[in-house]
């Protein structure tokens, strides 16, 4: 199984168990002892995962650490572990800033079990940086960031490799939060910067305060373009003829009926959108789209007992999603197509409960 997919699984069993993880040792067990073993490392094995890791620190006597990570029989990673649901971002760590300065690890980290920061001495040698270069979320993370992960996996592991890149990377990162805040926010500075470029007229207060909300709009709508654009590039380079998907006439409405449907280009969107979701899951020439007149329908192996959502694309007032559990329908409202990438995990959901049984059915028989 791909390191991605073993992420997904954790995440999901951490959704699950969401009610039953309550302390910060459930949280180890549940969350954070997989994902040692889903990076190669055997959390039983103490001569490799050394739990409630001790050392004296100056006049601090037995501190503990809860876990370290050794590589080949060298201290690689020191990891203080957090409660489920614990803010980071204000958490303390004083444990792992005073052993990291002490011991010959090189990389720290901080985690609630689902978010994972990594630390290292970037900014002053064997001095804990106070922000790390890496966050790794296991709710949200692409591809890009299985890679930065994968770094640390035990047959990949290489502190050199991963210190050549790190500072670029932590950089990079706070950049991109930082731009995103920008386009969030719209503070001042940045709408009267942006407004200079358009607007000859002089910047009173009242001209400020009538772009502030134009300009979030604005940074809005080109971060959704963006997105619509690269996916419809790449699905442009992988699949030829996407468009040309017709419906099956056995299972479809009766001909008279279809007189009145058009299959709009939102829609096609959508269902370029959802294939591209599940093309790790599934062969995306099982996904399937059939057209109606209330709305479209996206369906697995074009069987309509196996439906992944329905685009309710026509009302000229509100776009809605149908997503599916258990069969049944629930109907989201989104602004843009591209929203439909903020549920991802639930079409994965969808399509793996549809697999499962099918491969249920297949042993049972």
């Amino acid at each position: 199984m791909e390191l991605g997919d073993k992420l997904s699984g954790i995440a999901q069993r951490g959704r699950d168990q969401l009610d039953h993880i309550k302390t910060e040792e459930a949280t180890k067990t549940a969350l954070v002892m997989p994902l040692l073993a889903a990076l190669g490392y055997d959390p039983f094995d103490p001569r490799e995962v050394v739990p409630e890791f001790t050392a004296d620190v100056g006049t601090k006597k037995g501190e503990k650490v809860d876990y370290a990570i050794r590589k080949d029989g060298e201290l690689s990673m020191l990891i203080e572990c957090k409660p489920l649901g614990t803010d980071l971002a204000n958490a303390q760590y004083s444990q792992l800033f005073r052993y990291f300065g002490c011991t010959e690890a090189k990389f720290a980290i901080l985690t609630n079990g689902l978010k994972y920061r990594f630390y290292s001495d970037l900014d002053a040698q064997n001095k804990l940086d106070s922000r790390p270069f890496f966050i790794f979320d296991l709710e949200d993370f692409n591809d890009g960031d299985v890679e930065e992960l994968r770094k640390f996996a035990k047959p990949n592991f290489d502190v050199d490799a991963i210190l050549s890149t790190a500072n670029r990377l932590k950089y990079t990162n706070l950049a991109k939060r930082a731009i995103e805040e920008t386009l969030k926010e719209a503070p001042e500075d940045f709408v009267k910067y942006i407004v200079s470029q358009f607007y000859e007229g002089r910047q009173t207060r009242q001209v400020v305060d009538e772009f502030m909300p134009i300009v979030k709009e604005a940074g809005s709508l080109y971060i959704k373009e963006q997105v619509a654009q690269r996916l419809k590039g790449a699905l442009a380079r992988n699949y030829v003829d996407d468009t040309a998907v017709q419906p099956d006439p056995v299972e479809s409405q009766p001909a008279p009926e279809q007189d009145d449907i058009v299959t709009t280009q939102e829609e096609i969107d959508g269902y370029n959108i959802v294939r591209s979701i599940l093309a790790e899951e599934v062969d995306v020439s099982r996904i399937a789209m059939r057209d109606a007149k209330s709305y479209c329908a996206i369906l697995l192996d074009d069987n309509n007992r196996k439906p992944i959502c329905r685009l309710h694309f026509n009302s000229k007032s509100v776009k809605r999603v149908g997503f599916f559990k258990d069969k049944q329908q629930e109907l989201v409202d989104i602004e843009a197509v591209s929203d439909i990438f903020q549920h991802r995990q639930q079409l994965i959901d969808t399509v793996r409960e549809y697999v499962g049984a099918a491969e249920a059915e297949v042993i049972g028989k």
